[in-house]
């Protein structure tokens, strides 16, 4: 037998070379490179930061870029538009809205250039966004205009950033058909429907809400207020909504901060509406509160962070209206926003940014980063210590990082 030692060479040159490649990949890099809004504990600028995630790199935790946006103005949450190429950031305070510039470093890395203000009107206390298919995108605005039950929808062109509209529906003038304090936003494309959360008073003190508030997504019209809570005056904040669409059962469910349950109603196609919510799961009787974040992977599965004791609990949503209570990870007090990916072994993770508005016992200032498959967490950072600043949320620097958050 003659072996052909050109054709081994070339072989065994062509392996080298693709693994010296693999190895130095900037896209997996940037795969485990994320955005995180941060809040700083000295007095220092607010900003953006892009921090490596995955345990298994040299450079774990460390912060490549920062953009600062200044003193006070607190960025809150992260988004893509629909295509993925613009990334913007809401904030609590400051210009309430960002446009976010991003390019690559020398090696490829994400590297963050520029935020843009946006004009958001007289709309204050920037909290959610969702993008639609036709040009147009939603923010809620918890302050509103700045009154004591106020809260606003903005509904802004996608191509420039303009407001178009303003969407209000004070409770002082409709106690049954009314928005105040929206903070959490889903949208049904398909169905022509828009839901907003009524959560708190951007203060935390003069107001708690206790509804979710449907509206037609063309006409913005008012159909519908919902209780979520159990009774008038339980004041169970609704924090986040997320109209299943798609290959989902098509109901709408939405977590209630201060009750730290999660609410579920039904589709009804001959009113096309939603009828009465109803609690699917009683976080306080398994010990849990304060439920925040709902993100859904692609096999039916939902992750529901609850920040008191800082826990993820992930559910099957196969058998709607059940519930099916699959896994429990552990992470920190204040567990909020998360993100998914795979490390450099190919392991599946999450990872979980740890801190509500630095509210005492809610504020560890940590990002876990968990095995799904496990639940064995295989890193923190504590950015609390190692940097004096605080994550307010995560996303990915090449897109979306999850299936369907709201």
């Amino acid at each position: 037998m003659k072996l052909n030692l050109n054709g081994v060479f070339l072989f065994v040159t062509l392996v080298i070379f693709t693994s010296c490649l693999n190895e130095h990949d900037p896209n997996h890099s940037n795969d485990s490179s994320f955005y995180i809004d941060y809040r700083s504990l000295k007095g220092l600028s607010d900003g953006i930061a892009v921090i490596e995630l995955d345990p298994e790199a040299p450079n774990f935790g460390n912060i490549s870029s920062r953009l600062e946006l200044g003193v006070g103005v607190l960025p809150h949450h992260i988004y893509y538009n629909q295509n993925a190429n613009k990334m913007f950031t809401t904030a609590l305070g400051g210009s309430y809205l960002y446009e976010i510039q991003t390019g690559k470093d020398q090696n490829g890395l994400p590297k963050l250039i520029d935020a843009t203000p946006i004009d958001t009107g007289e709309n204050t206390v920037g909290e959610n966004l969702f993008f639609t298919n036709d040009g147009r995108y939603f923010m809620t605005f918890m302050g509103g205009a700045g009154g004591p039950k106020d809260g606003s929808i903005g509904v802004f062109n996608a191509n420039n950033n303009q407001l178009i509209k303003t969407i209000k529906a004070p409770i002082q003038a409709n106690p049954n058909q009314f928005i105040m304090y929206p903070h959490g936003i889903s949208i049904n494309e398909e169905k022509g429907l828009m839901m907003v959360t009524s959560t708190i008073h951007p203060d935390l003190t003069t107001g708690l809400g206790n509804t979710c508030t449907l509206l037609d997504l063309n006409t913005y019209e008012i159909k519908e207020t919902y209780r979520v809570a159990d009774t008038p005056t339980d004041m169970s904040a609704p924090v986040e909504v997320l109209l299943l669409r798609g290959k989902f059962p098509q109901y709408a469910l939405s977590t209630t901060m201060i009750g730290g349950d999660i609410w579920i109603a039904p589709y009804n196609p001959a009113t096309k509406k939603y009828d009465a919510f109803t609690k699917l799961f009683d976080g306080s009787s398994q010990g849990l509160g304060w439920a925040l974040e709902m993100y859904i992977d692609d096999s039916n599965k939902l992750y529901v962070s609850f920040a008191d004791p800082g826990k993820v609990l992930v559910f099957d949503l196969s058998n709607l209206p059940q519930l099916k209570l699959l896994k429990t990870f552990d992470a920190d007090k204040g567990a909020h926003h998360m993100a998914f990916f795979k490390t450099k072994s190919g392991k599946e993770v999450v990872a979980v940014q740890n801190n509500l508005l630095d509210l005492p016992n809610l504020n560890s200032g940590t990002i876990s980063v968990i095995d799904i498959n496990t639940g064995k967490t295989l890193g923190t950072v504590d950015l609390r210590n190692r940097y004096g600043i605080l994550p307010e949320s995560i996303e990915g620097t090449n897109g979306p990082s999850n299936y369907m958050h709201h």
